[in-house]
């Protein structure tokens, strides 16, 4: 069996749970490792299945997960998705024995339920938007009436990146309450959370911790619009750039030190949060504030940070697990990095899949260029076809922001599929003047 149990040694064997462009990324990543053995999936994508073999498992599955683990001699498992790590998939793994990066279920409790989220940032003295949460619909409408302006409005559980309505009145507010009340959410939106809203630019800081010690990662701005100048729909995010410039040198330490303090409040509470903690920032003029926080790495941020990033990752990865990561394990180049979000026709609504896909090679062979499948699949006849909403990550990593973006670019229109969809400004605010308004 392969023992994946200390850093510095023998390769390590690992599986990577999950099908997105944050899973292609943190398997390329991984890939690069010296310590790296062989590399499992589940389930993969189009991209990620050509570097890996994929694992006939339920990633969501704490039994199956851990069942294959020990049978394949895996020394690491990766958790990418939340899902996993909600229903206790890391809990299952490290019962078995085998190291896990990713929260344990108690832990991944920081994004499973925007509720208790809220209690640990209030206990930890961290500062957030002012809150309620509800459990019966006719109370919260009565108190969204009473606020009468905007408001945030959240289903507590998770709602596969759904679920949050950002009101710009009452009546907007109203309708969200009755959406997530309606069952549509399911169990996550038993209970809502009803938020005030914060003005300013958003910036997302991960960073990686033991349960002890946090180490940041390069900050990140995501676009989560669905079209140009912040319009349309809200996405999973349909591009993003590191580092955010705008963001000054006392606003970072306030990120980094609010994050420490979360951590330090739930080891203090007898949770032990190890892997990735994602805090999605607003920069007020009273300093960042938390809105929200994840239990994993964020997608499409991954796709920018990680290839900045120096650092064995297995190394890294094991070091969370075992208690023992240190600050000079990760270090950064001076290098951009923008990544655009090719989408297909109608996302985040209903699209259609099976779209034949060309000139991903093309766009690779630009210097700097990275494609990360997000929504891929390999058809019958061996032909890479869109299998998502996000399709591809196309990733540029340059000197400078405007080499950065200009390859991204470059390389997106290299690459074509039937009713290919990208917004055309990501990045377009980094090097403007600052506004809070």
């Amino acid at each position: 069996m392969n023992e994946g149990g200390h850093v510095g040694e023998s390769k390590v064997d690992i599986l990577l749970l999950g099908a997105g462009g944050r899973e292609h990324a943190l398997l390329a990543k991984l890939a690069e490792s010296p310590r790296a053995g062989k590399l499992w999936v589940a389930p993969g994508n189009g991209g990620m299945d050509a570097m890996a073999q994929v694992a006939p498992v339920d990633q969501d599955s704490p039994v199956d997960v851990a069942d294959f683990a020990r049978e394949n001699g895996i020394g690491l498992v990766v958790i990418g998705p939340e899902a996993p790590l909600v229903d206790g998939v890391a809990d299952a793994v490290r019962s078995a024995g085998i190291a896990c990066f990713g929260p344990n279920a108690s832990a991944a409790r920081m994004e499973g339920s925007k509720k208790f989220a809220k209690q640990v940032m209030a206990r930890a003295g961290v500062p957030t938007a002012a809150w309620r949460s509800f459990t019966e619909q006719g109370p919260c409408e009565e108190y969204v009436r009473r606020l009468d302006g905007p408001c945030v409005v959240k289903a507590d559980g998770l709602a596969a990146g759904k679920g949050v309505i950002v009101a710009k009145n009452a009546e907007e507010a109203l309708a969200g309450v009755r959406e997530c009340f309606s069952g549509r959410f399911g169990e996550a939106g038993a209970t809502v959370i009803v938020e005030e809203t914060l003005d300013g630019p958003e910036c997302s800081l991960l960073a990686l911790t033991d349960g002890t010690t946090l180490v940041p990662l390069a900050t990140a701005q995501d676009h989560k619009r669905a079209l140009d100048g912040d319009k349309g729909p809200n996405t999973g995010g349909m591009g993003v750039y590191s580092p955010v410039p705008m963001v000054t040198p006392e606003e970072h330490a306030a990120m980094v030190a609010i994050e420490q303090r979360v951590v330090d409040e739930l080891r203090a509470e007898g949770i032990t949060y190890s892997g990735c903690l994602y805090g999605g920032f607003m920069l007020t003029k009273e300093g960042p504030k938390v809105l929200e926080f994840n239990a994993r790495f964020g997608d499409p941020e991954t796709q920018v940070v990680l290839p900045r990033m120096q650092a064995d990752l297995v190394d890294v990865f094991l070091a969370c697990d075992e208690g023992t990561l240190s600050p000079d394990m990760v270090t950064w180049d001076d290098d951009w990095a923008v990544s655009v979000v090719l989408t297909s026709a109608g996302y985040p609504g209903a699209y259609e899949k099976g779209k034949p896909i060309t000139g991903i090679d093309r766009a690779e062979a630009l210097p700097g260029v990275t494609v990360y499948h997000a929504g891929t699949a390999t058809d019958a006849n061996g032909q890479l076809v869109t299998a998502g909403g996000r399709v591809l990550d196309v990733t540029a990593v340059a000197p400078t922001f405007e080499e950065a973006r200009r390859q991204a670019y470059a390389a997106c229109d290299l690459i074509s599929f039937e009713g290919k969809t990208l917004r055309h400004d990501i990045g377009a605010k980094a090097v403007l003047p600052r506004s809070n308004a």
